[in-house]
């Protein structure tokens, strides 16, 4: 499962009746493009400056929704630092308390992995550029995102994410947070926008051609699975949205 964004009620079933549990990141909720009220900036800020924010987001007016975002946070007595940390501390609280175990995590793009270390339970193991033994076969895990206009917490440049990408190496099931760039599985279809996907990972799945390769990040892809030679490539949802995990049967 991916893109959890809050919604702890539903991680703490998610698992059931799993030998193994597998999340690619993006627990945490800034901005609700469904629900306005909900997510941090809402929070801070109020509904009305966040249908401000996703407007401007929406409408591509990307340099002024960060004037707009960056006066906002100045605003904030203390300033912007101690706001988030405590509000996304307060969201991995409650998220890695509901997060079934044993579990195996990799990073989204909106993650803080220097707060994930704080959270963890017994059972949870996080691998990001790394591989796991799972059930006897090997499952490779790259996590974030990459540079985007929305500079979300979590984006490395291209040659960071094809490092970790290579240092996967050959896989059984390859676990990334984005998908591979191909245009049908990074179109989303409400947004009407073309999210960011991996030219490394697609490189991948050509060379080595792994059994699957599962992803999140695009919420309401135009694809949700296709093959590329023996791959099979797997959207495995909006958790938020959904509160259904994709099951894999192996």
């Amino acid at each position: 499962m991916s893109d959890v964004h809050g919604n702890a009620e539903a991680l703490a079933r998610a698992g059931d009746g799993a030998d193994a549990f597998l999340c690619l990141g993006d627990l945490i909720l800034f901005i609700d493009y469904s629900d306005h009220r909900q997510g941090i900036f809402a929070e801070l800020f109020g509904q009305d400056n966040a249908d401000h924010l996703i407007a401007l987001r929406t409408e591509k007016r990307f340099d002024e929704a960060r004037a707009f975002s960056k006066r906002m946070w100045a605003s904030l007595e203390g300033g912007a630092w101690p706001h988030i940390e405590r509000a996304v501390r307060s969201q991995y609280a409650e998220l890695f308390a509901a997060m079934p175990a044993p579990a195996y995590l990799t990073y989204g793009n909106v993650d803080i992995p220097q707060m994930w270390a704080d959270h963890l339970r017994d059972g949870h193991r996080v691998l990001d550029g790394e591989v796991a033994e799972i059930g006897g076969l090997r499952f490779g895990f790259v996590g974030g995102g990459l540079r985007t206009v929305y500079r979300t917490p979590n984006e490395v440049d291209d040659h960071v994410y094809a490092e970790k990408v290579a240092a996967v190496g050959e896989v059984d099931v390859l676990c990334c947070h984005i998908p591979p760039a191909v245009p049908e599985l990074l179109y989303d279809t409400v947004a009407r926008r073309f999210e960011r996907g991996s030219e490394a990972v697609l490189t991948a799945i050509r060379e080595t051609q792994p059994r699957y390769v599962l992803f999140g990040h695009v919420h309401q892809p135009l694809a949700k699975r296709m093959r590329i030679g023996r791959t099979e490539c797997v959207n495995v949802g909006h958790f938020r949205a959904g509160g259904v995990p994709f099951v894999l049967d192996l």
